[in-house]
């Protein structure tokens, strides 16, 4: 926790990351917010022991962490910020416990990965099953290989090889499972739920969640705005935080 404000930021990292990602972003919101700053259970310097397999099996496990985070710190009408599939976790966590949360941003998000007849995902079953059989037959291998593709951003090759070390630091069991718990959920369904406002920021070229997700969220959310990024990748908390914060406080202070 650091900052300066009365409300509340919380930034909540995606797959295979852990709080640091945010490093170049929030310090940019401390004069205004307290900022709370937390690694998933199974990421970072969490406590591994307390990895449920049963619990994380889907995304309303790590929701109830948040909502959990949020009733410890006495969170009311805070400011939450998701990364990828963070995001998703947010909106359910808003709705398990309304009142904690007043503004969602949802960075790079993505209630769906695999194509349906009707939804762009990104990607077809097999080609999910297929990314999932590789990290489970040589974690570190594809770790080395996806997290320069996922960062994209060719330019920063320093970034793809952070996003890459990042993975290869989660433990492989627990990185299996939560790319499981990540790339097979639909969550379509709770985004006509959303009751509170939601800024979508998505990225110009973004290999995990394409344009056509960003514009389906905005289709779906009710009170939600969306902006497209020059950024590009899927990390723009990393590859472009200058955008990423011009972009949220545009949202947050012009409102």
């Amino acid at each position: 926790m650091s900052g300066n404000g009365d409300d509340v930021m919380m930034f909540a990292h995606g797959f295979g990351c852990d709080q640091n990602m945010w490093r170049d972003v929030y310090p940019s919101f401390q004069e205004n917010y307290k900022i709370v700053l937390f690694d998933h259970v199974g990421a970072g310097n969490s406590d591994l022991s307390a990895y449920c397999f049963e619990k994380y099996d889907c995304l309303e496990g790590y929701a109830q962490d948040i909502v959990a985070i949020a009733k410890v710190l006495n969170i009311n009408d805070g400011v939450f910020v998701g990364h990828s599939v963070s995001a998703m976790m947010g909106l359910i966590a808003a709705n398990m416990a309304p009142g904690i949360f007043k503004t969602l941003i949802l960075v790079a998000p993505s209630p769906a990965y695999i194509n349906q007849e009707d939804y762009i995902g990104g990607f077809s079953k097999s080609e999910i099953d297929e990314l999932l059989e590789s990290l489970n037959n040589n974690h570190l291998g594809w770790s080395m290989t996806m997290g320069p593709v996922i960062m994209g951003n060719s330019n920063k090759k320093e970034l793809g090889e952070e996003l890459a070390n990042s993975f290869c630091k989660t433990d492989p069991e627990i990185a299996k499972h939560f790319a499981r718990t990540t790339f097979l959920t639909d969550k379509r369904e709770i985004l006509g739920d959303t009751k509170l406002p939601v800024l979508i920021l998505q990225c110009s070229s973004d290999i995990i969640a394409p344009i056509e997700v960003g514009q389906y969220m905005q289709n779906n959310i009710p009170d939600s705005t969306l902006v497209i990024m020059n950024a590009t990748g899927h990390c723009p908390n990393l590859s472009a935080p200058e955008e990423t914060v011009l972009a949220i406080s545009n949202y947050l202070y012009g409102q």
